[in-house]
């Protein structure tokens, strides 16, 4: 039974999620996300299930445009342009240690805030540390400094 058929059916979708691309929100095989059907176009900030291909892919409206929107995951850099047609679902909330957060949830509303505000920091990290990773590869000291890190 697809994710479509289930939301068709039930109204809603509960899964354990897979991947790193939503962290640190949402962690792999750890929290449950509620789906349920959009009732309306989604707005920014809110979390889209959409099918890419063969596969089911939970990431964040960051902009919304004329029959599309804006896509990205909270630990992702690139933007997808998704249209309407292929999203069949939005974050409802989440269950993380037994506890239910809801994404009407003030506090979940703020970290959303928070994290897309410090968006071009976390880019601007990610792009100094994959520098450096290749400046330490190219001088033949990343080996020493993973080791130095406890990573092997």
């Amino acid at each position: 039974m697809t994710f479509e058929d289930i939301l068709a059916r039930d109204g809603k979708l509960v899964y354990k999620t897979r991947g790193v691309s939503m962290e640190p929100m949402l962690r792999q095989n750890r929290d449950l996300v509620v789906i349920r059907v959009p009732s309306s176009r989604l707005k920014k900030y809110d979390v889209a299930l959409y099918k890419r291909g063969d596969n089911y892919v939970l990431h964040r409206v960051v902009g919304v445009g004329d029959g599309h929107y804006l896509i990205r995951g909270d630990n992702t850099y690139t933007l997808e342009i998704v249209p309407d047609s292929a999203v069949i679902g939005v974050l409802d909330g989440f269950q993380r240690k037994g506890r239910q957060i809801s994404a009407d949830d003030r506090g979940y509303q703020t970290y959303v805030c928070l994290w897309d505000t410090v968006y071009p920091l976390r880019r601007c990290g990610f792009k100094c540390r994959r520098l450096a990773v290749r400046a330490a590869r190219k001088l033949g000291i990343l080996p020493v400094i993973k080791k130095m890190m406890g990573r092997s």
